[in-house]
């Protein structure tokens, strides 16, 4: 089994990441790692904190001499942020604080501040703001950066790019063909603001943000995950939670503001009749099993088929706006005009996007683990060639 675990307030020192499951011996790069932290705070609409933070690891266990040991592995991702609120967010109480420290208690229409607020019974706001925040993502970056690693040393690839923003996309039915060969595309998609590859839609998308942070306002969209080369037989049919689908549903779904996953065709696949949906097998000795179209989004039956994994997903507009909403204060029961506005980003969807890249991996990787097993990289790469032997004929 693999697993990680995050840890950290927004706002404080930093946050952590331990991932338990890689086997030893795999080449580490932190290099690799810092690369993907740096692509997560990148994408036209992101707010000043980007302008604060420089994300970067420190490995603190796990590894040694560029390779990894078999042991937990522990990342840690300064908060530079950290200086302006030692008072603020101090773990010991602070007698006689330079500034008052005031509580929030004026929540936000669809942030976890109520919700949290009432479930773990807090009088300030502050207390759910610092975990729930999407800061946290940088942490599962990270975690996923290291489960890359693993499934790049079997020839997986997992890439990312937005369709949409605000309204503003690719018409239904005329996305790209997505290929992992297709270098020139995805080297677009990577040098796009939005991460867009189509340049005109790209400069609409940058007008649509613009017109919601003139307005006060922020902007949603849909971005798609795609993970190539994932062989036949990942996850499994026999439980609902080993479906591959499932799995990867949980994972997209746990992004902050994600509010809808499709696999495959999705959604649209329901108005279609059964003969325009499913996808025709083929075989030969050259490719060996395939299909002729990917609708199933390379799962059926809650198992990898072969074909790319792809998913969508539904990013809703952040909740944190120039010009609130009409809410609540709690501590009152006062019905406001508007919350209190924290400094914030106007559109997150090119940054979720490489945050779903880490959370497939992330799932990937752990069906990867369940099904190669092996304590050392060259145990799981024999019980994966030799898996890949019974699949010839």
């Amino acid at each position: 089994m693999l697993r990680f675990l995050t840890a950290g307030e927004s706002h404080g020192p930093c946050l952590t990441t331990i991932i338990e499951g890689i086997p030893a011996g795999l080449t580490f790069g932190k290099e690799a790692i810092d690369e993907q932290l740096r692509r997560r705070q990148g994408g036209y609409g992101r707010g000043g904190r980007m302008k604060i933070e420089r994300d970067a690891v420190e490995v603190l266990s796990g590894v040694r001499h560029g390779y990894t040991l078999g042991s937990p592995i522990t990342l840690r991702i300064e908060n530079r942020d950290w200086v302006n609120w030692q008072e603020r967010m101090s773990a010991q109480p602070v007698a006689t604080p330079t500034e008052p420290i005031e509580p929030v208690t004026r929540v936000r229409p669809g942030h976890a501040d109520l919700t949290g607020a009432l479930k773990y019974g807090h009088q300030d706001v502050r207390n759910v703001i610092e975990r729930a925040s999407s800061r946290e993502t940088a942490a599962r970056v990270a975690a996923g950066a290291v489960c890359r690693q693993l499934l790049a040393a079997f020839g997986i690839a997992i890439h990312s790019h937005v369709l949409a923003v605000g309204g503003v996309g690719y018409p239904a039915g005329a996305e790209p063909e997505l290929s992992a060969l297709d270098a020139d595309f995805w080297a677009r998609v990577d040098a796009s603001e939005m991460r867009c590859a189509d340049a005109g839609l790209t400069a609409r998308m940058i007008e649509r943000i613009l017109e919601g942070k003139r307005q006060g306002d922020t902007c949603g969209g849909v971005f798609e995950v795609v993970a190539f080369g994932v062989p036949p037989g990942l996850g499994s049919y026999s439980q609902w939670d080993r479906r591959l689908s499932a799995r990867i549903g949980q994972a997209l779904l746990s992004i902050p503001s994600a509010k809808g996953v499709e696999i495959g065709g999705g959604f649209a696949l329901a108005a279609l009749p059964g003969s325009q949906v499913h996808d025709v097998v083929r075989h030969d000795e050259a490719r060996g099993w395939y299909h002729l179209s990917n609708h199933a989004g390379g799962i059926e039956g809650g198992i990898s088929n072969g074909e790319p994994i792809v998913a969508r997903v539904a990013v809703k507009p952040i909740p944190t706006l120039a010009h609130p909403l009409p809410s609540a204060d709690i501590a009152t029961g006062e019905n406001i005009e508007a919350t209190r506005y924290e400094r914030s980003d106007v559109c997150v969807v090119p940054a979720a996007g490489v945050v779903g890249e880490a959370m497939l991996a992330c799932a990937l990787a752990d069906a990867w683990v369940e099904k190669f097993g092996g304590d050392s990289l060259s145990e799981m790469r024999r019980n994966y060639e030799g898996y890949l032997a019974t699949l010839a004929h």
